[in-house]
């Protein structure tokens, strides 16, 4: 099989640099992408969820199976969406899953704000702060977050791995992309295709709440695989972790996939 990796905000495909020679061990290949304005693509401005999603439609091939962590379940629906015919399986790893017909923000719990004098919708969080994170993560210059505290990013992030892991991936961290708090998904072929899925459950996940985690598992209509890991088992648990996603494609889901 052959594993396309995505990442979810403020990382790049980087983060799955100890995941991929797991993959490879266990026979299959595997490919990390960087989504537009994120990781080695920091300066590129996708104006949509499809710009993004250009990036894993140009590597995409049938038979693949779509790895998507955090916000990067969002990209990996809008991809098998514009290609499901090309998608063996989707396996989402303490992701998001978009709301058909809403806003990323309405999607992740999050809230939005009019600005008083131009009338434009800006968003002020992507989910709600349940877990504290705002305290380490403010806007730059260019409106788009960024992480300010090293321990911050240990905490939420990577409290399960070693010093020198969670140095360098900080040193690694690049400012999330802009949102898009308008743009409301319409996957009318994603949910349609009804393709195979997964959820893994990261255990000991302090970025992601519990309860949202919850949420996309009913809806995906899937029974949850679950590593004893942080939010970022790629760093933390490489091997297992790509046991995990290899025995992923070999589940069914357990009920229906619902858009809402």
């Amino acid at each position: 099989m052959r594993f396309i990796l995505v990442h979810g905000g403020f990382h790049g495909a980087w983060c799955w640099s100890r995941v991929i020679p797991e993959l490879e061990k266990l026979g299959h290949q595997a490919i990390a992408v960087d989504l537009p304005g994120h990781g080695a693509r920091v300066n590129d401005d996708p104006r949509s969820f499809a710009d993004r999603a250009t990036a894993i439609l140009a590597i995409l091939q049938p038979g693949d199976v779509l790895v998507g962590h955090s916000g990067g379940g969002y990209d990996i629906t809008v991809a098998a969406d514009a290609a499901p015919e090309k998608v063996a399986h989707l396996v989402y790893l303490a992701a998001g899953l978009p709301l058909e017909g809403r806003t990323l923000l309405e999607a992740t719990g999050g809230v939005a704000k009019r600005d008083e004098k131009t009338g434009e919708l800006r968003p002020v969080q992507l989910m709600d702060d349940t877990t504290g994170m705002l305290r380490f993560i403010r806007p730059n210059a260019q409106g788009r977050m960024e992480w300010l505290s090293q321990e911050g990013a240990r905490e939420f992030f990577y409290h399960d791995c070693d010093d020198e892991t969670v140095a360098w991936a900080f040193s690694k961290l690049s400012p999330s992309a802009k949102s898009f708090p308008e743009e409301t998904f319409a996957l009318k072929n994603f949910w349609q295709a009804d393709l195979p899925r997964s959820y893994i459950l990261c255990k000991q996940d302090r970025s992601k709440p519990h309860q949202m985690s919850l949420q996309v598992i009913e809806r995906l209509g899937v029974e949850p695989l679950v590593i004893d890991a942080s939010h970022s088992p790629f760093l933390s648990k490489p091997a297992e972790l790509a046991a995990l996603l290899v025995k992923a494609t070999t589940t069914k889901p357990t009920g229906p996939l619902r858009p809402n």
